[in-house]
């Protein structure tokens, strides 16, 4: 980690495993950052950008250290929103799982969270890996549909209730109203050229977080055709996107419930797959500001 000296644009704290930041776009909301240690504020380089999304538990910090080591061997930022619990209203748990809430949108807030951080260390991501656990597989996953022009790659884990890339059913049990939920229209097409990694432990079988049953605010008439549990929900929903033309991957792993730090490998694997193919295809994709 990097002391501040006199003359530097940033401080200690802006560097490593940083401390966290309000969003300068919304300050009830805020992110942590890893910095790799190669990072030069005076000649900032070329870098890549994996962001993760938490939880329920919303367990930011943790999850961000969770991702030094890939971060500096593949000369990666890390970005992890904090999406607090209670947002509009008390107690309130899971609006950022659906990228909107009453007074929020959790997405464009994301999109502006990136935004600050290439302007803060001079850098130009256009795309980026995307990935979550439970909650943030929710996130994950809807996010592509509604922004997949800047994503790279996915891996969604373990979400518990998942929206099918099928224009035929409502959101959120399909893509069908997008437009009218988000301003932008379900883009099959520009979906499908963003790898999708699905992982899942095959012991997460518990349905007593995920039941949507009639009456739910969640319902929605064909919201349970994935199954209930969240290994035929995962399996359910990376059938859709083979369907839709997407590559995808499943990781069942085995003897795993729902564990989230027992279900990073391959994810890293996923992320690794992902870079490899950007540095060796279409390179400049990410990178220093001209």
């Amino acid at each position: 980690m990097k002391p501040q000296t006199h003359g530097d644009r940033l401080s200690f704290y802006q560097f490593g495993a940083t401390t966290m930041f309000a969003s300068r776009l919304d300050q009830r909301f805020s992110y942590c950052l890893y910095v790799p240690e190669s990072y030069d504020e005076h000649d900032p380089g070329a870098y890549s950008l994996i962001v993760a999304i938490h939880g329920t538990g919303r367990d930011a910090p943790r999850l961000r250290n969770e991702f030094i080591e890939i971060a500096e061997a593949e000369q990666c930022f890390v970005l992890v929103p904090l999406f607090p619990a209670g947002i509009g209203t008390p107690g309130e748990l899971n609006a950022y799982k659906y990228l909107a809430g009453d007074d929020a949108r959790y997405d464009l807030i994301l999109l502006d969270m990136v935004a600050e951080l290439e302007e803060t260390y001079l850098l130009d991501f256009t795309r980026f890996f995307l990935t979550g656990f439970s909650g943030g597989g929710h996130f994950t996953h809807r996010f592509l549909y509604v922004h997949p022009e800047r994503l790279s790659g996915v891996s969604i884990v373990s979400p518990g209730v998942v929206t099918l890339a099928d224009p035929q059913r409502e959101w959120p049990a399909g893509v069908g109203g997008l437009e009218a939920e988000f301003g932008r229209p379900f883009d099959g097409a520009a979906v499908a050229e963003v790898p999708a990694n699905l992982v899942v432990g095959d012991d997460d079988t518990e349905t007593w977080e995920i039941s949507v049953a009639p009456g739910s605010p969640a319902f929605i008439p064909g919201v349970n055709a994935a199954g209930v549990t969240r290994v035929t929900r995962l399996r359910a929903l990376a059938e859709s996107l083979e369907r839709n033309g997407n590559a995808v991957s499943v990781d069942l792993v085995p003897g795993v419930a729902h564990e989230g730090y027992h279900l990073l490998k391959p994810t890293f694997r996923a992320i690794r797959q992902v870079l490899h193919s950007a540095r060796h295809g279409s390179e400049g994709e990410t990178g220093a500001r001209e």
